[in-house]
């Protein structure tokens, strides 16, 4: 059936048929990340920035927690794959065949952006902000105690933004070939980007300038990255139009 002759309750069953297997399979990605937490628990306790330190429960739910999150983080991850296909496949019938085997493409290069973007933030700006931390801890004459719940929160707080900071070229070209924005919107609204990029990285980082900007550049140099990308879908979409125009012209009949 076409989308156009769907009705409104036919789309709510098939979205509800796409997040019930989108729940179903995360249900199996958490039971798998049960084995895998563990040993990823391990190897962040015990990397360069950590192995100094000395992780602390203070409560007695802490481990536990600690090794929820990372569970729960590892499911989503696991299952963002499928929910960016299951979102794709309710909107596919809408677009046209070049954009639906263009779009479906973009799904495997916003997973490799996403940990793109996390390893990101845990090689350069985690070390960094955790150094920075400690310099002050020193020069202050105050002896840390730090919680392992607490430094596991840190951790997640630096590097997860940046899994989702980082899928915005996919985004943008996404949204530019759909027609919904264009280049020169982008352009027009370049200041306003760049504020809200600026208070993002304030948000993430520590209160000095050199962390702010290791944060911040990158973001500026991603949402250039972004436009020149759009520019590209764009020029791509408006063929499409006018291809399927001219198509919807010849199978006019003749007058």
């Amino acid at each position: 059936m076409n989308e156009k002759d769907m009705t409104l309750v036919e789309h709510i069953s098939e979205l509800r048929k796409r997040l019930t297997l989108i729940v179903v399979f995360f249900l199996f990605a958490i039971l798998l990340s049960f084995f895998l937490a563990e040993p990823l628990i391990h190897y962040l306790q015990y990397t360069e920035e950590a192995k100094n330190l000395t992780l602390n429960a203070f409560k007695i739910t802490d481990p536990i927690k600690v090794y929820m999150q990372v569970m729960m983080i590892l499911a989503l991850i696991i299952t963002s794959p499928l929910i960016m296909y299951q979102f794709w496949a309710f909107i596919s019938p809408g677009l046209h065949d070049k954009e639906r085997k263009t779009t479906l493409s973009y799904i495997p290069f916003s997973l490799l952006l996403f940990v793109g973007g996390i390893a990101f933030s845990y090689l350069v700006l985690f070390p960094y902000v955790i150094g920075f931390m400690l310099n002050i801890s020193d020069n202050l004459d105050i002896q840390e105690t730090i919680g392992i719940n607490e430094y596991f929160q840190f951790l997640f707080q630096i590097t997860l933004p940046f899994g989702f900071i980082f899928q915005l070229p996919v985004l943008m070209l996404f949204l530019t070939r759909l027609g919904i924005i264009t280049p020169m919107m982008m352009t027009k609204y370049r200041k306003y980007a760049y504020l809200i990029l600026v208070i993002i990285a304030a948000f993430i980082t520590p209160p000095d300038i050199i962390s702010h900007l290791i944060v911040t550049l990158p973001l500026i140099l991603l949402y250039e990255f972004s436009v020149s990308i759009a520019k590209i879908g764009y020029r791509k979409f408006l063929k499409a139009e006018q291809k399927q125009a001219l198509e919807e012209q010849k199978s006019l009949p003749p007058k």
